[in-house]
């Protein structure tokens, strides 16, 4: 088959890192490709098409309402604006104003103030809220909530995400006991999670979803949860949520998305992805400054990852060293690479296309072997890597 990317000049990827939105977050199913593919020669009351999605979302999600907005970052600016504004369509029309407003504040615990590509605090600025820490990175209790909470807490944001800290923080069924006992709506971002009901069912006002990471819908977010903050959010398309808004490919592939994500056997997806692990822990096996560790996913999707150690002394070279090494070639492997300051990266199976595990396999073992070869060790200054970011951007589109 011809590869798109070969046409526009872009690089054969091989996506080791997962549901990433710098990789482009998945590769969409074929039911969602036939929905946008129908809906796009025609004209759709984009309202109507909206209550399609929210008795959808209704049925998967096993809550009261929802609708699809641009992306998950996206539901979560409108979640906020609408716990701001209820239906006042005045005020949805002042924002991000808010210095009118008696409820402006939203609380969010300091171990959630993650970066998931963009700051995530900076997706409730943009309603026109302020952000208020909860607890310090590592600790959050119930009385830092509580002493949290004031006359002007709008809303609690609770992020369930690998990014997050895993210890010391408030729970989901706390954190909505002590937020709902104050009349504090709670907002949960979940973007790129398995499971579609829990959070709702542990009191959740609203949940927001990626439809295009595990669902592999088009680009969007889902909006879901109880009918009125609901439809407060969904109100702020009138106002902020005009430049979030969201064609109707991306509605129509979004209800496709779900409905197969709903029925489909999941099975077979976990057995092709612990195969491909194994393979990847045999060819590290007994590696000189290597070690190899098969570990599930830190917030409880039905994944696992092989965490790959690497002692640069004894290997000759660094985690990041040998990642970046992967990323080159006419094969650039992208693994996950989000805590490599601590000699180590993952390699996430979820989206590797046929055949795509025996490259990744290959490429460890020619890499490592050439580190132990080379006259020189390679130990780059990780900081460089951190940096890289910056001065690409800095010369972008050079």
């Amino acid at each position: 088959m011809n590869d798109i990317r070969t046409d526009l000049g872009l690089r054969l990827v091989i996506n080791a890192a997962g549901t990433m939105t710098a990789l482009g977050a998945s590769i969409a199913v074929p039911q969602a490709i036939d929905a946008a593919s129908a809906i796009l020669g025609q004209f759709v009351e984009i309202g109507e098409l909206q209550k399609l999605a929210s008795r959808t979302i209704s049925d998967v999600c096993d809550t009261e309402a929802g609708f699809v907005t641009a992306s998950s970052a996206a539901g979560l600016t409108l979640a906020v604006a609408g716990t701001m504004t209820g239906i006042d369509l005045g005020a949805v029309e002042r924002l991000p104003d808010t210095s009118a407003f008696s409820k402006s504040q939203v609380l969010i615990q300091s171990g959630h103030l993650i970066n998931y590509g963009a700051p995530i605090e900076q997706s409730i600025r943009l309603a026109g809220a302020s952000v208020v820490p909860v607890g310090q990175a590592t600790t959050a209790r119930r009385y830092h909530l509580e002493s949290a909470i004031t006359e002007r807490t709008a809303a609690a944001v609770y992020v369930v995400s690998h990014h997050t800290v895993q210890y010391g923080l408030i729970e989901l069924a706390e954190f909505v006991e002590v937020s709902h006992a104050h009349g504090v709506p709670v907002i949960v971002d979940a973007a790129s999670e398995y499971d579609l009901k829990s959070f709702l069912a542990a009191g959740a006002d609203i949940c927001l979803y990626s439809a295009h990471k595990f669902m592999g819908g088009l680009t969007a977010g889902i909006v879901a949860g109880r009918v009125v903050p609901v439809r407060h959010a969904y109100a702020q398309n009138i106002g902020i949520g005009r430049g979030m808004k969201v064609g109707k490919e991306s509605i129509y592939g979004a209800i496709a998305a779900m409905r197969a994500w709903a029925r489909r056997d999941h099975a077979p997806d976990r057995a092709r992805q612990e195969s491909h692990l194994a393979l990847w822990a045999r060819v590290l096996a007994e590696r000189p400054g290597v070690r190899a560790e098969i570990l599930p996913d830190p917030t409880g999707n039905p994944l696992r990852r092989l965490r790959v150690f690497v002692s640069p002394d004894t290997a000759r070279i660094t985690a990041w060293d040998l990642a970046d090494s992967l990323s080159t070639g006419e094969r650039p492997i992208i693994v996950r690479d989000d805590e490599i300051d601590e000699g180590y990266f993952d390699l996430d199976p979820c989206n590797l296309q046929e055949e795509e595990e025996h490259v990744v396999a290959s490429r460890l073992g020619e890499t490592l072997d050439a580190a132990l070869k080379a006259n020189l060790p390679r130990h780059t200054p990780v900081s460089d890597r951190h940096n890289r970011t910056a001065m690409a951007l800095s010369h972008w589109p050079d």
